[in-house]
């Protein structure tokens, strides 16, 4: 099949490429390489440098005639949407509807969508979270999240588009970036190497749902065909708190620092975990990357690339 993967040049996406390609599937990536990088790339599939709310991106759909669609193109820095508001709703609904339309326009038959479970249920009212939670987003950039993923609700009794949601977690592993917003595993990874202090913001009892980028990679290829109309969690259903994860990352680096504490930002939740009890019943996926496991896979990626700098 042809697979047009959004953002495919960034963290996640281009790991889902690799696979695509591996898989034998024909993929397209469409990225602005605003926030993913080049290097990222997968040199068997086709790119095209363009913006998702770019006019031109009807040519592209009219040219290349994809069969699925993968949107993980999106504005996800958490404090950016905060500040401004119309900036991500631009992104995250004008242009993943603008993806949508044209799938619609040139025959796609299916949408697969990144959304989060960390931002679009607000602060939970019982853990692990299901898919039946109640949506209340604390920040714009969960809103928009959750309005693009009516949006395809709305285009499947419209039109019959097929699609499937997976709210992620928090998700890291090698090619997060270390000077991003998002990404903790490598915000700390990157400071710690650089030889600075990582700040936690809060007391550092924040907790988040944290799964490898490979096992995220495996929930999107098992949804490629089915099911349909869906929306799956991601998870360990676990909460890790953020002392917890500078900790992981110390003993990854083999390092002995205290980090420094910092006030929360506005717009994110206090605590989240994730039940993935739906996808595991459904199709057999469950995280099987342990954070240990994974921290010091992450630190092997970032040495590396400390080593081929040299």
């Amino acid at each position: 099949m042809k697979v047009l993967v959004t953002g495919g040049a960034g963290f996640i996406a281009s790991h889902v490429v690799d696979a695509l390609v591996d898989s034998g599937h024909q993929v397209v990536v469409v990225d602005d390489l605003s926030t993913g990088r080049e290097e990222n790339l997968n040199p068997r599939a086709k790119f095209e440098e363009l913006d998702i709310r770019s006019p031109e991106l009807s040519e592209l759909f009219a040219r290349e005639r994809p069969d699925i669609v993968n949107h993980h193109a999106a504005q996800m820095d958490v404090r950016r949407a905060v500040r401004e508001p119309q900036f991500d709703a631009s992104v995250n609904v004008l242009g993943a509807l603008n993806v949508l339309e044209n799938g619609r326009r040139f025959g796609t038959k299916r949408f697969v969508f990144a959304s989060t479970g960390g931002a679009v249920y607000g602060e939970p009212t019982k853990l692990p979270v299901d898919e039946s939670h109640q949506i209340r987003p604390l920040s714009p950039y969960g809103l928009t999240k959750f309005v693009f993923e009516q949006y395809l609700a709305l285009y499947r009794r419209l039109y019959g588009v097929s699609y499937t949601v997976l709210r992620y977690p928090n998700v890291y592993g090698p090619r997060q970036r270390p000077d991003g917003e998002a990404g903790v595993v490598s915000i700390f990874m990157g400071q710690l190497l650089r030889g600075e202090t990582p700040t936690i913001f809060g007391d550092g009892t924040k907790t988040r749902d944290y799964v490898h980028v490979r096992d995220i990679v495996e929930a999107n290829l098992m949804v490629l065909e089915q099911p349909h109309g869906e929306t799956f969690n991601l998870g360990w259903g676990e909460e890790v708190s953020d002392r917890t994860i500078f900790d992981t990352v110390c003993r990854a680096l083999d390092v002995r620092v205290e980090p420094l504490f910092g006030t929360v930002r506005p717009g994110e939740i206090e605590r989240i975990s994730l039940d993935s009890g739906n996808i595991r019943r459904q199709l057999g996926w469950r995280p099987r990357v342990a954070l240990e496991e994974g921290v010091k896979d992450v630190a092997r990626w970032h040495r590396d690339r400390r080593c081929d700098k040299v």
